[in-house]
């Protein structure tokens, strides 16, 4: 646009912009923009970690072949590792503490075993959560991907381990007596159930992790107290016949002991169902499904904020 000014001359003018005074949040909604970085809605954010499934489980099994990479035996150490801790619990528990009354030590041993087995999967998703984000910045800078793809990955991780393990595991029990039946075949739904568990509550660390690292230092010694108040070396009722009965009741319903107890119950001829809680399978089942949708839930909240600061 253009005007002739009193002394003859030619003065050009821009025209108005059709955007002047509008925000900038009104500019991208006008221009369809979003905020780089921006959480996505629930719904795609499940279909984003479905297109990226076949990472999460390359990236698990590079990190359980990395783990004993630079060890002699390698990968043999996924097993030795939980058996020399239980010859060392059965040494202080089973011989020193007497830890084992009410069983025999073809129950005991194989009891102590799948204990041991068992809460180590849970303890090293957890451990593995809380790093999950803190010990991996330089991929989540670099990359653009659902950052809930690194705490299911480290989960996947540690439950190829323990079924790794699970062969040792079967060798114990029927070196104690305890042959294959039909209850075996329960180890699937146990290990699925706590795999869902496990994942949620690494999301939950993983987030917690990312805000605070030095999370990871305090957390050895949450899970060593969690181990001891689960009964990986003695059994709960037993230990406690001359205690109130809540505080029995309390430690056999928290998740960790669930776990234990069924999959005991599965592999073991002489842990019978009187040493379950009532409604095990279906606290089994509450545990799994609050803590892998709340964790889920929960860690996507924060998705924008993974890297930043």
């Amino acid at each position: 646009m253009s005007e002739t000014t009193h002394d003859g001359t030619v003065a050009v003018t821009a025209a108005p912009s059709p955007d002047e005074g509008l925000t900038a949040a009104e500019l991208a909604a006008k221009y369809g923009l979003s905020v780089s970085g921006a959480r996505p809605s629930l719904v795609e954010y499940v279909r984003q970690l479905w297109g990226r499934r076949h990472f999460i489980v390359a990236f698990s099994q590079a990190k359980l072949t990395a783990q004993y990479s630079q060890a002699k035996l390698g990968q043999l150490w996924q097993v030795a590792t939980p058996l020399l801790n239980a010859a060392v619990y059965f040494f202080i528990f089973g011989l020193i503490l007497h830890a084992s009354r009410g069983m025999t030590q073809d129950v005991y041993i194989p009891f102590l075993v799948t204990g041991v087995f068992v809460f180590t999967f849970t303890q090293s998703s957890v451990m593995s959560g809380v790093r999950a984000i803190s010990g991996n910045l330089g991929l989540v800078r670099a990359l653009h991907f659902p950052r809930a793809s690194l705490p299911i990955s480290f989960s996947l991780q540690q439950l190829q381990q323990l079924l790794f393990s699970m062969v040792v595991l079967f060798v114990v029990a029927i070196g104690f007596g305890s042959y294959p039946s039909l209850s075996w075949l329960l180890i699937v739904p146990v290990l699925a159930l706590q795999f869902l568990f496990n994942t949620g509550l690494a999301m939950i660390m993983a987030r917690a992790g990312a805000k605070t690292p030095d999370l990871a230092q305090l957390m050895p010694f949450v899970m060593r107290t969690w181990m001891y108040a689960s009964g990986v070396m003695f059994s709960i009722p037993v230990m406690l016949e001359d205690k109130p009965q809540w505080i029995a009741t309390v430690l056999q319903w928290n998740p960790a002991a669930i776990y234990m107890d069924l999959m005991r119950f599965a592999l073991i001829d002489g842990y019978g169902s009187e040493n379950l809680p009532d409604h095990v399978w279906a606290a089994a089942g509450g545990w799994a499904v609050l803590f892998a949708a709340g964790g889920f839930v929960y860690f996507w909240k924060a998705e924008e904020r993974y890297g930043r600061g």
